[in-house]
């Protein structure tokens, strides 16, 4: 039995999720696969934190876009999304990372993005259960926290209400050629076939890099207004870069509940979803001694999830060389939440024909072919 669509979505998390909604508001036969259910994989497994980063200039660029997706979304939000604009403040332990504190002032301000330089005492002033002796901040008020799952679930939802075919719990084994099929033999056809299978996406798309990066998080017992801000420390970013080792760093969300949501950690080359409890214990004691207060609370759960990451840090947005029906939606890592809406408008323009509002060559997949094909050696 073959069915034929325009677009065949491969991947039901929020950003597979994002695009069935724009794809299928823009008028265009949608259906979309997954083998397990709506907002599952590293949507469930995120802090839902709606943020601008700027490790450069495209991933600023692609961050603040989608973040503004998000504020213009929001009225129409469900309450269970729990959108809430808590902010966002960057924590310095010292005059080091105050001196980050001002780059990030300046690099944000001259972009539009609306920040506020704390000292000590404005720090403490915001967030009284920081431990002393910390040197400032960056106050971010334009970010934002989401509850990931039921997102990714009211985005789907609207798919559908603009016809998308919805086929969970059904595995797909191969796709290629405007052809997706799957492990009940059942071949799906469209001329578009988008892949936003988060870490698996690598395993459909032959020669696509995706590394996986583990990641624990801990959520604890309700404390009401004992923390007000997503907060992060300076160090995060080193956290975050590296590549070869397992790192922790100091990051603490809000939730509407009251309850407060600990990561976080990264890990590669860790492939068992199991908690890690020695990255575990680390994570913890990294965030108490940021929040000495975290230390008498009761925690309820922990978990494991994986980020989809790329060599460059940047998400794969874009038709795939090798195949003119094939194109990509994934490479994320920890950013795919706030960047859902952004590369969903990304992907659609392309394929419309649309006029993109923000460059999008920094993330097309044909940049990964070029690079693999510079690494490899001239023939003799």
């Amino acid at each position: 039995m073959n069915v034929t669509y325009d677009i065949i979505i491969v991947g039901a998390g929020i950003v597979g999720a994002a695009c069935a909604d724009e794809l299928s508001r823009r008028g265009m036969a949608v259906a979309i696969v997954d083998r397990e259910w709506i907002g599952g994989g590293a949507t469930a497994a995120g802090m839902g934190h709606i943020v601008v980063m700027d490790d450069s200039e495209a991933q600023f660029a692609l961050m603040r876009y989608s973040q503004q997706l998000w504020h213009k979304l929001r009225l129409e939000l469900p309450d269970d999304v729990e959108y809430e604009q808590t902010g966002t403040i960057w924590v310095a332990a010292d005059e080091e990372e105050m001196a980050e504190v001002r780059r990030k002032r300046n690099y944000y301000g001259q972009r539009g993005v609306p920040v506020e330089e704390l000292d000590a005492q404005g720090l403490k002033h915001l967030e009284p259960h920081l431990r002393d002796a910390l040197a400032g901040g960056l106050r971010v008020p334009d970010d934002a926290v989401l509850y990931p799952p039921c997102g990714a679930r009211f985005l789907m939802e609207r798919a559908q209400q603009s016809g998308a075919k919805l086929h969970l719990g059904r595995s797909v084994t191969q796709i290629g050629d405007g052809c997706v099929r799957l492990t009940d033999g059942l071949e799906m056809q469209a001329q578009y076939i988008v892949n936003a299978a988060g870490t698996s996406a690598g395993d459909l798309t032959s020669g696509l890099e995706i590394r996986k990066r583990k990641g624990h998080l801990v959520i604890t017992d309700r404390y009401a207004r004992f923390l007000r801000h997503q907060l992060l420390e300076l160090g995060y970013l080193k956290s975050a870069h590296s590549v070869t080792t397992d790192s922790v760093a100091f990051n603490v969300q809000p939730r509407r509940t009251g309850q407060i949501l600990i990561g976080s950690s990264r890990q590669y080359g860790a492939e068992h979803k199991e908690v890690d409890h020695e990255i575990l214990a680390r994570m913890l004691r990294r965030a108490e001694e940021y929040m000495p207060g975290l230390r008498a609370m009761s925690a309820i759960r922990c978990w494991t999830g994986f980020r989809a990451a790329t060599r460059d840090k940047l998400p794969l947005i874009g038709p795939w060389p090798d195949d003119p029906s094939l194109w990509l939606a994934t490479g994320h890592e920890g950013l795919g939440i706030t960047a859902s809406l952004g590369t969903a408008r990304i992907l659609a323009d392309q394929i419309t024909g649309a006029a993109p509002e923000i460059p999008i060559e920094p993330y097309l997949p044909s940049r990964m072919m070029l690079s693999q094909t510079l690494k490899e050696p001239a023939n003799a």
